[in-house]
């Protein structure tokens, strides 16, 4: 098992993403789009979902397939990115043929940045333009950190970001994951600068920083939520055929590292959810093992890219949190 080329989800070959932002208003979004529609599964853990389409993913739907996904800030604002998106594919052709008329399928799901210290007085919502600009900037190379969905992001005490890794497995099957990280928890050990995920870190990607070894849960320093002020949403995927229902328990499975790596993680406060993704070019060679192995790699590779949205987040002007780097670095 290998870090890919990029150690970023487009290492999952016919995948690239984009980012848009808006400085001014700290907030942004992300777009996943694939070279051709990918099956695509969901699962939500947490407590105070935002979405669209996500009811369409179910196994037992007519829709098998879709053309991209966002991750977008904004609250129930951000929504609107992906109308920007499905119109920018719709005049490129793409979508779903229904009696000649082509509907891109375009699953979102949003997080709570509204009280970050930007200035959320638009007269005009902001997230339908920057869906296009974002759709417009996939590539397979993208920044983490403060781009994106991750511009406005925060954690406990921290600010939060856009992460992304992956991995290859010794079958030749490369899982990848992007996320949002938002949340209500916290990312850190205590007061330390050890990441929940660091047993999981490989290559040093964020920051090779030593594992704690103790931890005084008498002393937990309880995050004071704000209602609605949180929600990490990550996108896993993979190159291996997989069914949609498969998808969806990879999704399930993946959740696993969004609690290794965020403590508390799934409160009643956060929206938290994982898109998975197959492009299935791959076969499995053990049809009845390896989906469990992809799960496994999903949750590992997910709770890596949550450390590194954090890791490589940056300053800006009007923050009302310290990047990691700045706290610790």
């Amino acid at each position: 098992m290998r870090v890919g080329a990029h150690n970023l989800i487009t290492d999952v070959a016919g995948l690239r993403v984009g980012n848009a932002a808006d400085t001014h208003v700290k907030s942004g979004t992300t777009v996943l789009i694939g070279d051709a529609p990918f099956v695509t599964g969901v699962h939500i853990m947490g407590g105070a979902p935002g979405t669209r389409e996500t009811d369409l993913l179910a196994p037992d739907k007519v829709v098998q397939e879709v053309d991209a996904l966002v991750l977008s800030g904004g609250s129930a604002f951000g929504l609107d990115a992906a109308s920007g998106v499905v119109d920018r594919l719709r005049a490129q052709g793409r979508g779903f043929d229904v009696g000649g008329q082509r509907v891109p399928i375009v699953p979102a799901a949003i997080l709570f940045d509204l009280l970050n210290g930007g200035d959320k007085d638009w007269v005009e919502n902001p997230y339908r333009n920057l869906g296009v600009m974002a759709l417009d900037n996939a590539g397979v190379g993208f920044a983490l950190g403060s781009h994106g969905a991750g511009t406005g992001a925060t954690v406990t005490g921290l600010k939060g970001g856009l992460g992304s890794a992956s991995v290859v497995l010794d079958c030749g099957v490369t899982v990848g994951a992007l996320v949002a990280v938002n949340a209500l928890g916290s990312v850190t050990v205590g007061d330390g600068p050890e990441f929940w995920a660091a047993p999981f870190e490989m290559g040093g990607e964020f920051g090779g920083g030593r594992v704690a070894t103790k931890y005084d849960t008498q002393h937990e320093p309880f995050p004071k939520a704000r209602l609605g002020e949180s929600t990490t949403i990550a996108i896993i995927a993979t190159d291996a055929v997989m069914t949609q229902a498969q998808a969806t328990r990879m999704a399930t499975a993946a959740h696993d590292g969004m609690a290794r790596a965020i403590v508390p993680s799934h409160t009643p406060f956060d929206g938290d959810l994982v898109f998975a993704v197959s492009t299935g070019k791959i076969d499995l060679p053990d049809p009845v093992f390896d989906p469990l192995r992809l799960g496994h790699t999903a949750a590992v590779c997910l709770s890596r890219a949550i450390a590194r949205g954090v890791y490589e987040a940056t300053p800006a002007d009007g923050d009302i949190l310290p990047t990691w780097a700045e706290k610790f670095g």
